[in-house]
Parts: C-alpha cells; sequence; structure tokens
C-alpha cells in the first residue's frame, strides 16, 4: 500500500510540474523539462492507472476504495486550487479547504490505511486520519513557506512557481490581514505581476507583516493537533516515530526564519 501511495503521490507530482512550469524537482530535471508536457501528462496519468491496479489486486476492495476517494479528493482540490489562481481575495478558510484535500489527503491516506492493515480499531484509525491530516496540512503551509521564503539549492526544486502561477499561500494571505491599505495593495500589485527583480520588496513587505512568523503559528496549532490525535494511541516506537515527525517538521519551518 505504500507503494500505491507513493504512485498517486508522484502522479501528482508530474502533473504539477506540468501545471506549474517547474524545471527541478528532488535536484533533477523534471519529467515535463525532459520529455515535454505530453509525455508528462499521459506519464501522470499511467502512474495514477498503476496505483488503482495494484490497489485492487489486494486482498479487501476497502483498500481500494479508500485510495479512489483520495485520489478523487487531490484532484478535486487541484481544480479548485486552479480556479482561484490569482485571487488574494480568498479567504483563510477556503485556502485551508484547498490544502486539506491535496497534500493532506494523502498523509490522512497513509496512516489511516496503515492502522487498517495493522487491524486497529476505528478509534486508532480515525486518530491516524485526524493525524495525517493535521500533519499534512502543516507540511503544505511549510511547503508554501519555503517557495517564498527558501532556497533552490537547499529545497532541490523550482521555487517561486506559485507567484508565478498567482497561487494564493497563506504566507501572501496573511501578509495582506496585517498591512495597511496602500501596503495591501503594491503586495497584490508585486504577486500579480510577479517579476524576480521583486523579491527584495516582496521579503520587505512579508517581514513587515510577520508573514512567516504567522504561518509558523499556524504549522505549531497543527502540529499540537497532530500530537493529541495520537496521545491516546499505545505507547511504542510507531507512536514515537510519528511524533518525531512532529518535531522535524517544526524545526525545518523554523530554519526558514
Amino acid at each position: 500500500i505504500a507503494v500505491v501511495i507513493e504512485m498517486v503521490h508522484l502522479a501528482t507530482l508530474v502533473h504539477d510540474d506540468v501545471m506549474d512550469e517547474a524545471r527541478v524537482r528532488r535536484r533533477r530535471p523534471t519529467l515535463a523539462a525532459n520529455w515535454g508536457n505530453e509525455i508528462a501528462v499521459l506519464a501522470g496519468d499511467c502512474l495514477f492507472a498503476q496505483a488503482l491496479q495494484r490497489a485492487s489486486e489486494l486482498p479487501t476492495p476497502v483498500i481500494c476504495r479508500a485510495v479512489s476517494r483520495a485520489t478523487k479528493n487531490v484532484c478535486t482540490g487541484e481544480i479548485l486550487q486552479t480556479l482561484q489562481r490569482g485571487n488574494y481575495e480568498i479567504s483563510r478558510d477556503e485556502y485551508m479547504k484547498v490544502v486539506r484535500m491535496k497534500t493532506a489527503e494523502l498523509f490522512a491516506l497513509a496512516c489511516e490505511l496503515g492502522a487498517e492493515l495493522s487491524v486497529g480499531d476505528e478509534i486508532q484509525q480515525e486518530a491516524l486520519r485526524n493525524y495525517g491530516l493535521a500533519l499534512g496540512t502543516a507540511y503544505q503551509i511549510y511547503d508554501d513557506c519555503m517557495d517564498v521564503f527558501g532556497s533552490e539549492p537547499r529545497a532541490g526544486k523550482s521555487l517561486g512557481t506559485d507567484l508565478i502561477t498567482g497561487k494564493p499561500t497563506l504566507p501572501i494571505l496573511a501578509a495582506l490581514e496585517e498591512l495597511s491599505t496602500g501596503e495591501a495593495q503594491r503586495l497584490r500589485d508585486v504577486v500579480t505581476g510577479w517579476e524576480s527583480g521583486y523579491t527584495n520588496e516582496l521579503h520587505e513587505l512579508l517581514h513587515q507583516a510577520g508573514a512567516l512568523a504567522e504561518c509558523l503559528r499556524v504549522i505549531e496549532g497543527l502540529l499540537d493537533d497532530a500530537r493529541m490525535a495520537v496521545a491516546e494511541l499505545p505507547e511504542n516506537p510507531g507512536r514515537d516515530g510519528l511524533l518525531a515527525l512532529c518535531s522535524r517538521l517544526i524545526a525545518q519551518a523554523a530554519d526558514l526564519a
């Protein structure tokens, strides 16, 4: 099932790189950069199909249904995000809905099916699903911050793609909430007409608004939710590993400051 979920994940990355016109992924040229968009889209489609085929071969149909549901939610989230491109008036609630449907859905699927396959009861499955949703949402916010505040050598992928494609992300939304009317309008002008030469001005506006600090606060809150979700599970190395992931993520996020 880990292979199945990773195939779905890779398919979403291949399609994302086409839509974002990204040239680098995991420190290597993307499929689109190497072979063109048409081949990349078809390769992503094949990965989705192969994932569902492998899921259908498992001994219970529950797993295939769960993978299909999660794949549908991820694609729906991508559609919603695409429809919101250039809309920097989107609310935080709408942004969080898209994030939960995309990245967080795959985290939740992995955690939920881990409990299902290890004969966990419904309470454990729900706890682990909630953990995955919280951790996945926190990770996507971290990734959105990396796109604005990170460096490509460290990230190992193309950055600034959210700005290039007009995706509203939490760093921008949080800044717009805090800036004065004139400064907020300037930030909108910068992101809607994005060019790399605006980077310093963008960082200055985001710093002035305390955008990164607000994102870190949101990430910490989500990771607290993740810890609480697994707090009632039996103490064992597996639970310790889940808690360690929370600590690792907040440390990575803090390094952006």
